[in-house]
């Protein structure tokens, strides 16, 4: 998966060499020699809902297009320089079986002709808005785009609800079947266990295991008890109150739900209590487990957009970019066993590719699945142990400062559409360095499965963010992302890997 940091400043263009000498105290820049820089010019989102809200009696595409129209009126592009839209879905309308096509073409002002392709990411991976990313950087670095529009969407309040095997191969039968005895026969068929359906599900195909059972595992191999796991649970919502009352959140933009009121916030984040929050049962290993309701992100509408641009193309048309993309790294673990501890993995790759350590580091945002997943993470990047045994280093990959962790909330509060996450990821952290004044950043996410053809496929996204063409200081933003990579493994509620690791933690 992939994902960038963009903003566009419509005004003159401006070049870093209008600022006469360098600012004093800007950090080293990330830009490679003959290789074309890419930024990042705008991120926008829909409000993120609890699904079953307000957005319940929409389409996927519905929320999609109005991230897309959003992005195109904060950033008045003009509908004839986009060279393609590239947009995702992990959970699939079949109805809408292009769904970029079907944002692009319904009642928007790019309103795509046929010079203009679309295409579709659907994948297993809750970051598809990522991946479509890292596809329009490919797109503009190989030199076949100058203007990409990438994105992703997820309406989890209607999601497809399959018959069953039996009762499906019976109805395709039917629809065979040349004389009323054929189907008079097919239909006697049918007993009550072909009328049983088939739910979707947040689950490891490879190893038919949901990610909070995996969540609940990991939790309880690093010693991660549910008092630390709700108290940060509790944080990232107060933090996403802050970050709401304050007016932080500038990457909504408003959506009118037809025959209903205009939705212009989010409405996950609730700052409860410790006290509330120890009230509630585990959510999915019962009854011992330790992640419930309360410290999981919870199931999210909503959709992303961002506008991505060669730096000569952004700065020819007046725009002011947030970002410039630079590199990324995937990293893929065991779907079992370390299908959440993505980021321990990627961030110290990505930083060495870099050149730079974990104290350059002025901004954190990791994607927050569960609670216990952020902990475990925390812990395994701030021991040596794990690093030596489990990862290969001499020492650990080192603890990010919470005064830089995730200051604006995160998923468990605001939301996890899954498709459209990445981009509230580096929007946030392009916004955050900005209004913290930082110089670089990291953005992390686990997610679940991809590449089953390769073994080991690394990938994490550096991107630098220059808002020296806004104020004249050099801001750079690293963006680091991680996948499980799927195997096949029988399903077993104890972790192969975690008696070693229980021992230690």
């Amino acid at each position: 998966m992939t994902s960038m940091l963009m903003h566009s400043l419509r005004s003159g263009p401006v070049s870093p060499a209008r600022f006469g000498k360098s600012p004093v105290h800007t950090k080293k820049t990330l830009a490679k020699p003959n290789v074309k820089n890419i930024v990042l010019v705008d991120g926008v989102r829909t409000p993120f809902l609890l699904s079953g809200t307000s957005y319940s009696d929409l389409m996927p595409h519905d929320l999609g297009r109005g991230a897309l129209q959003g992005l195109l009126n904060r950033t008045g592009v003009p509908k004839e320089i986009v060279d393609h839209i590239i947009y995702g879905i992990v959970i699939q309308e079949v109805k809408t079986s292009n769904v970029a096509r079907e944002v692009g073409a319904t009642g928007t002002s790019v309103q795509p002709s046929d010079s203009l392709p679309a295409s579709i990411v659907c994948v297993c991976v809750f970051f598809v808005s990522c991946v479509c990313r890292s596809a329009a950087v490919g797109l503009i670095a190989a030199g076949q785009c100058d203007v990409v529009v990438a994105g992703g969407v997820e309406f989890m309040s209607d999601v497809p609800i399959r018959h069953s095997r039996k009762m499906r191969k019976t109805m395709l039968s039917l629809n065979k079947a040349k004389t009323l005895g054929q189907r008079l026969s097919l239909l006697g068929s049918i007993r009550m266990g072909h009328l049983m359906p088939e739910l979707p599900a947040v689950a490891e195909f490879s190893t038919a295991e949901s990610m909070g059972h995996s969540a609940d595992r990991l939790a309880a191999a690093f010693g991660v008890t549910r008092v630390e796991q709700d108290e940060y649970a509790l944080r990232s919502h107060r933090l996403a109150k802050k970050a709401q009352d304050e007016g932080l959140l500038s990457d909504i933009i408003s959506f009118q739900v037809p025959g209903k009121n205009i939705i212009s916030a989010d409405n996950g984040i609730r700052p409860t209590s410790m006290e509330q929050m120890g009230k509630l049962k585990p959510a999915f290993v019962k009854p011992h487990g330790t992640v419930t309701a309360a410290n999981s992100s919870f199931l999210t509408d909503g959709a992303s957009a961002v506008l991505i641009m060669s730096e000569e193309k952004a700065l020819a048309l007046g725009y002011k970019p947030k970002a410039y993309l630079r590199d990324f790294v995937y990293v893929s673990q065991d779907p079992k066993d370390q299908l959440l501890l993505g980021p321990t993995y990627a961030t110290p790759k990505v930083l060495e590719k870099s050149g730079l350590t974990m104290e350059d580091i002025d901004v954190f945002e990791f994607h927050e699945a569960f609670a216990g997943q952020i902990v475990a993470n925390l812990k395994a990047m701030d021991s040596d142990w794990f690093a030596q045994n489990c990862m290969g280093r001499k020492s650990k990959v080192g603890v990010p400062p919470m005064e830089k962790f995730n200051t604006w909330g995160g998923s468990l509060s605001l939301g996890h559409p899954f498709a459209a996450t990445g981009c509230r990821l580096v929007t946030t952290v392009a916004h955050r360095l900005q209004k913290e004044g930082g110089q670089y950043g990291v953005v992390a996410a686990c997610a679940a499965g991809g590449q089953v053809f390769l073994p080991k496929y690394t990938y994490a996204q550096l991107a630098r963010a220059d808002t020296e063409y806004s104020r004249g200081a050099t801001v750079q933003v690293f963006l680091v992302h991680s996948f499980g990579l799927f195997s096949v493994h029988v399903l077993c509620m104890k972790m192969t890997m975690c008696k070693s690791v229980q021992k230690h933690f």
